[in-house]
């Protein structure tokens, strides 16, 4: 699976006005449908899946462009006006409890949309995997509160989901595109971008951490208490950092702490099922960050299986800039999203001040980039 990129925003309280809210389902309407009827269902996926074209997209709505909001708005937005019948568009999910019914709203679309049910529980699954990855492979502080899930008519989808990080105050979003799978759990990441590398990060999708992965599926189906007994021996220390041996020199903050929330039922159930491989041990309900974790410190710790603490993060997203810093704005990408959007909007069937009002916030936002 390739993931298209991922971006990290300030958080920001509060809700859209009804007003706001009610021009931007207008427009959003119009600048879909005409996607849909240009290029099809496939190209709206792609643009939904590029992070430069979501948060550019949210700006031409007039949401903040650098906000945490865009992500809930857009996608809330997006899930109120996608209707099968006109633009073969369904988004399942949203924020907090509505991410929980992204099962059964993909099976319902799935129905309408004449999808077979051999089809349905491959989005159902794709859904809940993409979840898997970003909230405990990937362990850099980010859970995900928010998951969107859009599909359409042929079985393709595009995913967007957000993880908050209490302690900073930041969000970090995640898109991806069914069209470039290739591996759900090996470097799934096209381009990750970010607000900064964090110091301490487990991230199971490294290439180098392979070994490790599979070190923790014969971990998984091996003697249970064999491995319980491995990690209460483990958690007994005080600290793991001056035992990581590969890891980075940080000053001690918990992150090589053996966790003391596990569920050791699920090492008995993981025995039972016998997984085939890292991503079967991923996608089994019950194994979530602390799981993960443990099985990927006696993997490094005991067998000296390395795993990765390399932040995939890249680069800023939300402050990249004409200063250069902390990137320089890629003008290609930029321009490319610009154009495409303006040409939208020109040609939209909206009202005349709506469709002038989003080309104006569209010039405001390439002036913001430094174009």
């Amino acid at each position: 699976m390739r993931k298209t990129g991922s971006a990290v925003l300030p958080l920001h309280g509060g809700h859209a006005p009804a007003w706001l809210v009610k021009r931007m389902k207008a427009l959003a309407d119009e600048m879909v449908y005409l996607i849909v009827q240009d290029r099809g269902t496939a190209r709206f996926l792609e643009c939904f899946s590029d992070p430069y074209w979501f948060q550019a997209f949210g700006c031409v709505l007039g949401f903040d462009w650098h906000s945490s909001g865009v992500t809930t708005v857009v996608t809330g937005v997006m899930k109120n006006v996608l209707k099968a019948d006109r633009h073969g568009l369904v988004v399942a999910g949203g924020k907090g409890m509505a991410s929980r019914r992204a099962p059964s709203e993909i099976e319902n679309a799935s129905l309408k949309m004449g999808l077979t049910a051999r089809k349905a529980q491959e989005l159902q699954y794709a859904s809940r995997i993409c979840a898997k990855v970003d909230n405990a492979a990937i362990q850099a502080g980010y859970p995900i509160y928010h998951h969107s899930f859009v599909m359409d008519q042929e079985g393709r989808w595009a995913v967007a989901q957000q993880g908050l990080n209490v302690n900073t105050g930041k969000a970090r979003r995640y898109h991806w595109l069914s069209d470039h799978v290739r591996d759900f759990v090996v470097e799934p990441h096209d381009a990750i971008v970010g607000d900064g590398v964090e110091s301490v990060v487990l991230n199971m999708t490294a290439k180098e951490a392979e070994e490790n992965r599979r070190t923790c599926v014969d971990l998984a189906k091996e003697s249970s208490q064999r491995l319980i007994s491995s990690i209460r021996a483990i958690g007994s220390k005080p600290t793991l950092d001056r035992w990581a041996e590969g890891a980075p020199q940080v000053e001690y903050n918990g992150s090589f702490e053996m966790p003391t929330d596990l569920n050791w039922q699920v090492f008995f159930q993981l025995y039972d099922v016998q997984p085939k491989n890292y991503e079967e041990l991923l996608a089994f309900r019950g194994v979530g960050p602390a799981t993960v974790r443990a099985l990927a410190l006696v993997s490094q710790l005991v067998y000296g299986s390395s795993a990765s603490w390399r932040d995939p993060v890249k680069f800023s997203f939300a402050h990249g800039g004409k200063d250069g810093v902390p990137f320089p704005v890629n003008r290609a990408a930029m321009d490319g999203t610009i154009n495409c959007l303006r040409e939208m909007l020109e040609s939209a069937d909206v009202e005349r001040s709506l469709r002038t009002d989003a080309v104006r916030r569209l010039g405001r936002l390439a002036n913001t980039w430094g174009l």
